[in-house]
């Protein structure tokens, strides 16, 4: 059963990987590399990395949420809907692509991989978790919901508009009220 999860997910990261470069636009592009990291996660939870794994799901889930929000807010086309290209120096990128994937492979398969010494603790999760911020853990989580907490305070204290003010509360106003004249495909 593990082994036939590990392979969906690893096809399906892979596949939502490729799909990050072929939407057109960088909200289809970032709920595709959101999925192709909650797969990611997911690999870890099946390799018994369940700390990692989830840690890997929260951090992804949070950082691509947060990154679809200031699109929306601050993106002149509404919500990164509008047709983009995500590809730049196509030959080049995609030359670097296969000299590190062929790589990466080379060295799974022919690096001489170390034996296990000794047993594997009772609960790894709580060894990585002590060897990695020891007594610390409960600071470092209050440090992180402070600091998601002043993320959003300061876009909140920073926009004094919000998205649909231009053409007021109903948006029916015939010409949007833009501080700068212009506005945005004007």
């Amino acid at each position: 059963m593990s082994t036939a999860a590990f392979w969906a997910l690893a096809v399906l990261a892979v596949a939502s990987g490729i799909m990050v470069f072929r939407f057109d636009s960088m909200a289809r592009a970032t709920f595709s590399l959101l999925t192709a990291l909650l797969c990611v996660g997911g690999e870890l939870i099946v390799l018994g990395l369940d700390y990692l794994g989830v840690v890997t799901v929260l951090m992804m889930t949070i950082e691509m949420a947060i990154m679809a929000v200031f699109m929306i807010m601050f993106m002149m086309n509404p919500a990164g809907l509008m047709p983009m290209t995500m590809l730049h120096n196509r030959r080049g990128a995609a030359l670097i692509c296969a000299g590190s994937f062929t790589s990466l492979v080379v060295g799974i398969l022919l690096v001489p991989w170390p034996r296990r010494v000794g047993r594997a603790p009772a609960d790894p999760t709580m060894d990585l978790g002590m060897s990695l911020m020891g007594p610390q853990m409960l600071t470092m989580m209050t440090l992180g919901m402070a600091l998601f907490a002043t993320i959003v305070a300061t876009v909140v204290l920073a926009t004094r508009r919000g998205r649909y003010d231009r053409y007021g509360d109903d948006l029916r106003a015939a010409r949007p009220d833009d501080p700068v004249r212009g506005g945005v495909g004007r």
